[in-house]
């Protein structure tokens, strides 16, 4: 018990977000998922055709349109191909391979879009402005001339495109299914099982001790 509860109360804190679907076709590491269920950081979303999703997260919230694959950061998302509508006052950004796209301002609103289609990424300014970044590698390895260099901006109301030409909108290491597995009924199930096992252990049994002194 002491083991299997805080693992229970861990997943929960360690929710970065809550995705609610329109119906059935969304996928959580490839499990379907319920109309609302607690996603974790590294967790791989996807949506069939015609069904929408959405994220919601402190600051924040976004779009997952039909036929989207996407993983979860609390600060940025991952496209691998389909396209996401981000609703952001805390500069969450959407990645897709080598292309970032950030808000200009990270403490106001800004609402954009990203559109990943057979490689060429579309960005749309729907609510002020957001910058598009290509990097060769992560923009936290990159000093503030690399940057400027490779980023253009888009004004709100203006859309443009860029080619992406690194491929893999995201990286799944091994941990990634962890807080969707602690966060699905059959981990739930398996802990009520052991916590009645443990139970048993001291309650279950006659009054003849577990290893009595004679046979």
């Amino acid at each position: 018990m002491a083991v299997l509860l805080p693992l229970s109360l861990s997943a929960q804190e360690a929710a970065g977000a809550i995705l609610h679907g329109t119906g059935s076709g969304v996928f959580v590491n490839e499990s379907p998922a319920p109309a609302s269920i607690a996603v974790f950081p590294n967790d791989v979303i996807k949506t069939e055709k015609d069904v929408i999703a959405r994220l919601d997260l402190a600051g924040s919230d976004a779009e997952i349109n039909s036929e989207t694959i996407v993983q979860f950061n609390p600060s940025e998302l991952a496209l691998d191909h389909g396209s996401v509508a981000v609703n952001t006052s805390r500069g969450v950004r959407v990645r897709v391979g080598c292309i970032t796209v950030t808000p200009v301002h990270d403490d106001q609103w800004t609402h954009y879009q990203v559109l990943n289609v057979s490689g060429k990424v579309t960005v749309s300014a729907l609510k002020d402005d957001v910058y598009i970044d290509v990097h060769a590698k992560s923009l936290q390895q990159m000093n503030q001339s690399e940057r400027e260099r490779n980023r253009s901006i888009v004004r709100e109301g203006e859309q443009k495109a860029r080619e992406e030409k690194c491929g893999g909108g995201y990286q799944r290491p091994k941990s990634a299914a962890l807080g969707g597995a602690l966060n699905s009924p059959y981990a739930i199930g398996a802990a009520a099982v052991g916590i009645g096992a443990i139970a048993c252990l001291g309650l279950c049994h006659d009054d003849d001790p577990v290893s009595p002194a004679k046979p």
